[in-house]
């Protein structure tokens, strides 16, 4: 009689979300593994995980609900933990966004330590725990941590790094290099200086980074690592968006002076982002592949459309534009955050 195969049990929660859906599309490609996914029940969570119903447990719950939490995790091995509440919405709703980022990560870890003690847990941090790099932009993991003011999204990935170090479980933290993909436009364009040196890493390469680690959780045991692209993915901030614009058909970035900030934001280039790569080899994709992928994702007829209406959609953009409206109104307070010198 054959030995029965006994599969890893993996929990995914976030898995509707942009690094989550290439997560999971990585992770149903590995056949020893018996996936749950935990997601908030919304019609695009719903849309985008209906695929995957065949070959995965889907339980829809709340994060910040600690009894359905429990439930979910009771005999797991590992958990790819990248439910979150991310910029925009982090900082117009801050209270949803600690509820979801800390509360449900503090629950997630009291589920595991009472339903799975021996559960590997990794967690997706983020490049928004060292602050602003723009004149210091190399970054290594040592480096001290320090959101920029006003930053409560980097703030509570270093809460929620700080918790899970304290936990009882194994774990390993990735910080996140900026992942591009399926972005909408929104006021936090004006956030970032032009000048920002910044390294990218695609949703396709991050998802496998994370499904690759579940191979590797010894090497990486209760360790942090940066995770980005590597150096055929930085930039400068501002000839990425010279690209963007170009091929949204929008034309150039010739916004009025003040419209973006100079200071107190993030990003930077990971000097030791390549520990990560020789142990999981996660990277197959650079700058090049993320601009022709979006390319692709633009219709002919849309891009056309832009270029019509483009000063109208520039003004409406700068109307976004926090430092520009400070810049304009005076407000020494906002001008003190965005700007070197008022």
């Amino acid at each position: 009689m054959e030995d029965k195969i006994v599969k890893k049990r993996i929990l995914l929660t976030g898995a509707s979300g942009t690094v989550g859906i290439e997560t999971l599309q990585h992770l149903v490609q590995i056949s020893d593994y018996e996936i749950t996914v935990f997601d908030v029940k919304t019609r695009n969570s719903i849309k985008k995980l209906a695929p995957f119903q065949s070959h995965v447990e889907i339980v829809y719950g709340d994060i910040g609900n600690e009894e359905e939490v429990n439930e979910v995790t009771k005999s797991k091995d590992a958990v790819i933990h990248l439910a979150a509440i991310i910029p925009p919405l982090a900082d117009i709703n801050p209270e949803l966004a600690y509820r979801v980022n800390v509360q449900g990560t503090e629950n997630l870890i009291r589920g595991l330590e009472k339903g799975s003690p021996n559960c590997h847990l990794v967690f997706s941090s983020s490049v928004s725990v060292y602050g602003d790099r723009i004149y210091n932009p190399e970054i290594k993991v040592s480096d001290v941590l320090k959101p920029s003011p006003g930053d409560q999204y980097g703030e509570m990935k270093v809460m929620c790094e700080t918790l899970i170090q304290n936990s009882k479980l194994s774990w390993t933290i990735f910080r996140l290099a900026a992942i591009m993909g399926n972005h909408k436009i929104s006021r936090l364009m004006f956030h970032m200086p032009l000048n920002t040196p910044m390294e990218i890493c695609t949703p396709r390469d991050t998802g496998r980074a994370f499904a690759n680690a579940l191979g590797h959780l010894k090497k990486l045991e209760n360790q942090v690592f940066n995770l980005g692209g590597g150096e055929n993915c930085v930039i400068l901030y501002g000839a990425f968006l010279d690209k963007m614009f170009d091929k949204f058909g929008l034309g150039k970035v010739n916004f009025p002076r003040k419209s973006f900030a100079e200071k107190n934001f993030h990003c930077g280039i990971f000097k030791d982002g390549d520990v990560l790569e020789a142990i999981i080899h996660f990277r197959k994709q650079n700058l090049e592949d993320y601009f022709e992928m979006a390319s692709q994702q633009i219709h002919p007829l849309q891009r056309k459309t832009t270029f019509l209406f483009r000063s109208i959609i520039k003004k409406w953009l700068l109307s976004k534009s926090e430092p520009y409206r400070a810049h304009k109104k005076g407000n020494v307070r906002e001008l003190n955050r965005f700007f070197l010198t008022s």
